[in-house]
């Protein structure tokens, strides 16, 4: 849902290109099929998929290793976030980063925009401004004329109002995958689904999206 909004953003401040990755996350092809849609919705110059396969070797992460159980979300709402839960992905948007400003430097693009956000997040740590402020100074140091920027416009922003921003963008929030472990139905349970049910809620709006919990509930 952030990145969806976020490339609304892009597509209408800049003449945009999709990068996604695939990393041997447990709904690696939905959230393909989500990325596909989003970016030609929104009207996307060119989509580029890549595959990373370290995350999938090392494991470490509920998400990439299917060994370690994707939790619920813990029944207190100040507990989310209150500790780097197991469906963190060990330094993960230091290498989305790195491909997307190798690309950038390609494609001669001045920005690099990524949806992340810290105030709503579940407390991981390459979410916090600090991370892309650190990460800035790298590139200045290490790309051929330093000039590329990373834009993290949602990066202070509750989610409820990075919902509220992306129906003022028109942003496509029908087509986004933001479960941790449904690939067909939305589980409604994990974090991140409990996250944005949460922010739709206080939004005031309905999530577009179906859940197999509110399947089940109403069975």
């Amino acid at each position: 849902m952030d990145s969806c909004v976020c490339a609304a953003l892009a597509a209408r401040d800049y003449d945009a290109y999709a990068l996604h990755f695939g990393y041997g996350q447990r709904t690696e092809d939905r959230e393909l099929r989500s990325a596909r849609a989003v970016a030609e919705r929104l009207g996307f110059k060119d989509f580029l998929h890549l595959k990373i396969d370290l995350f999938r070797r090392i494991g470490g992460s509920a998400l990439t290793d299917a060994a370690i159980e994707v939790p619920k979300a813990p029944e207190e709402e100040a507990a989310i976030g209150a500790e780097i839960p197991v469906t963190y992905v060990p330094f993960r948007n230091a290498h989305f980063l790195a491909a997307a400003v190798s690309w950038a430097e390609v494609l001669g693009a001045k920005r690099v925009m990524i949806g992340a956000v810290e105030q709503d997040s579940s407390g991981y740590p390459d979410c916090r401004p600090a991370y892309y402020e650190a990460f800035q100074r790298l590139i200045e140091a290490g790309t051929r004329d330093g000039g590329i920027i990373v834009e993290t416009p949602l990066i202070r922003m509750r989610k409820r109002e990075i919902v509220a921003l992306g129906l003022e963008l028109g942003a496509p929030l029908d087509l986004t995958w933001s479960c941790y472990s449904g690939a067909e139905r939305a589980c409604g349970e994990c974090e991140s689904c409990v996250l944005r049910l949460r922010a739709f809620s206080e939004a005031g709006i309905v999530d577009p999206i179906s859940y197999a919990r509110m399947e089940t509930a109403n069975c």
